[in-house]
């Protein structure tokens, strides 16, 4: 297995963008698998380098990234060194910086044993959502799984917390691993309502014509389950799958130290791999 590590290229928003990538340097045509990670997550959390090698082990080239305003740097990816990055991130961005990714992944002259043609989209919590919205954009896209995804950006915040925070111009979150009060400034909501109709997850799931799985935990205290529901609602063909009693990370923490998955990680795990490989 080829592990490439930290990769950087520019974003369009005056950030880096750092990702890895791990394949079978000895594998012909294999399928790109981008991984775009949730709200307060960066790419090495948890067990991602082990998810990373496992599909490698199962026939793809999977490729993980950091949003280029996550709260990292590249020189420390895995701590919130710059909570005005974060404070300053936004839909519109991410969708940019998935875009560019995708075009490392088909455009890249270094991988030439990968299958261009089969780009295929996992996310995570809010990640899930931002691939949802950018295969309803782009045809590269074949195939999305998302696990825990949110079905919709507007319903985050009450309507109070949205008018003390234009008057304050920041609202703070508590990250629950390192204390940090993390802030977000109020140009995440503008630039939400000025791309409202683009960045509508309900319209996104009705018009996609990709392959679809939604995976979501019954028991997810942080994205109920029910707006997975109310994603099938809206495409019938997206496929379903309901693992119970799961909570947000499918029992997955960082840091991941065990020498194997959780059980329910490891069920949406055979379900995403399965689910890729199909017709």
């Amino acid at each position: 297995m080829k592990i490439k590590k930290n990769i950087r290229i520019e974003g369009k928003h005056d950030k880096p963008i750092l990702f890895d990538v791990f394949y079978d340097e000895n594998s012909e045509n294999q399928p790109v698998v981008i991984f775009a990670h949730g709200f307060k997550g960066f790419k090495d959390w948890g067990p991602w380098d082990r998810v990373a090698e496992t599909f490698a082990n199962a026939g793809f080239c999977f490729l993980k990234f950091n949003f280029s305003h996550n709260g990292t740097t590249p020189e420390n990816p895995t701590e919130f060194d710059d909570l005005e990055a974060f404070g300053n991130n936004n839909y519109c961005i991410e969708l940019d910086d998935l875009n560019c990714v995708i075009d490392w992944g088909c455009s890249n002259s270094e991988l030439k044993t990968l299958n261009s043609e089969r780009i295929y989209l996992i996310g995570h919590s809010r990640g899930g959502g931002i691939t949802i919205l950018k295969a309803n954009e782009d045809t590269r896209v074949k195939k999305i799984v998302t696990w825990a995804a949110v079905s919709s950006f507007s319903n985050r915040i009450s309507d109070e917390e949205i008018e003390q925070w234009k008057k304050q111009g920041v609202y703070y979150m508590e990250n629950a691993r390192t204390k940090q009060q993390m802030p977000l400034y109020i140009q995440i909501y503008d630039n939400y309502m000025a791309n409202e109709y683009r960045l509508d997850i309900s319209k996104a799931v009705k018009n996609i014509e990709q392959s679809f799985l939604i995976i979501h935990g019954t028991a997810d205290p942080t994205v109920p389950v029910e707006e997975a529901i109310l994603m099938k609602k809206w495409n019938n063909d997206a496929d379903l799958l309901l693992i119970e009693n799961a909570n947000h990370s499918f029992d997955a923490v960082h840091p991941f130290e065990a020498t194997e998955f959780p059980a329910d990680f490891q069920k949406v795990m055979d379900a995403t791999i399965d689910f890729l490989k199909g017709n």
